[in-house]
């Protein structure tokens, strides 16, 4: 581990992970393409212009920092010039990835069987390919990400507008504060080249959550128009045990707990005190 740090792709999960870098590195740097107009909120010093598709900005990357890759890595090719531009080797690399590099497979268990970091990877899938050239040849850690939500990304939202609905589907969450806290746990205490599952633990269906939300807060939902695959159901020991070696754990182990402190903070934005 570095003292510095530099944030590769700054959208929804970077900006939670941010403050909580500062916390324990010394400098911690993030990226835009345009960084004065999108890094406002960042101190000068801070922002980096980097565009993955443009090798002239590479060097702009400060050499012997760690880095947190937040976008897919693809196409493979620029992966690999990158990863040798930048001397990936000699850094600690978290790249967050997603539990769609599982593959589906022709299974009709139901409900699916438990995925752990053992299960088999879609290799024909372009951005599995970029993850697994990082992790096996540039000692990259691996997160495969389920399903982020929090303020601003609200499951409920995602219901009340038909984005979801009632369906027999399983689907793995978590909560950008955990998953924020699993990035800088990783870059501490993760093993280069290891995988580790991102989730909560508890797999749910849309039905049972579009129940619970119209029960709970009046939110009406709508049957799912088309047939729904299974889904999957995501292991996340090895978080949690990665978790602990850094000295936390999950705050937000309950969905529907979760839900509640959005719902409440989002009425305090929309109703200030007067």
């Amino acid at each position: 581990m570095h003292h510095s740090l530099a944030i590769l792709g700054f959208g929804y999960t970077a900006k939670f992970f941010l403050p909580l870098a500062e916390q324990h590195y010394a400098q911690v740097f993030a990226s835009s393409r345009d960084p004065d107009r999108h890094l406002l909120g960042l101190r000068k010093e801070q922002r980096i212009k980097f565009d993955f598709t443009q090798p002239e900005t590479w060097p702009l990357l400060p050499p012997a920092i760690d880095l947190l890759w937040c976008f897919p890595a693809v196409p493979i090719e620029l992966v690999q010039q990158f990863a040798e531009t930048a001397a990936l080797r000699s850094r600690r690399l978290v790249v967050l990835g997603s539990t769609s590099a599982y593959d589906d497979g022709p299974s009709t268990e139901y409900p699916p069987p438990w995925i752990d970091e053992t299960a088999t990877i879609d290799s024909r899938k372009p951005r599995v390919q970029g993850e697994e050239l990082l992790r096996t040849s540039y000692g990259a850690i691996t997160l495969r990400v389920s399903g982020i939500y929090g303020p601003r990304r609200n499951p409920i939202d995602w219901i009340r507008t038909g984005r979801v609905g009632r369906s027999q589907k399983f689907v793995n969450l978590i909560h950008v504060e955990d998953l924020a806290a699993t990035c800088l746990a990783a870059l501490r205490q993760g093993e280069q080249g290891e995988i580790y599952n991102v989730s909560d633990g508890t797999p749910r269906t849309w039905e049972e959550i579009c129940r619970t939300v119209e029960r709970r807060w009046a939110v009406r939902s709508s049957v799912s128009p088309e047939p729904q695959p299974m889904g999957k159901r995501i292991a996340n020991q090895r978080m949690c045990e990665l978790l602990k070696t850094d000295g936390v754990s999950l705050r937000y182990e309950d969905l529907y707990h979760a839900l509640a402190q959005i719902q409440e903070a989002s009425l305090n934005v929309a109703e200030p005190l007067r």
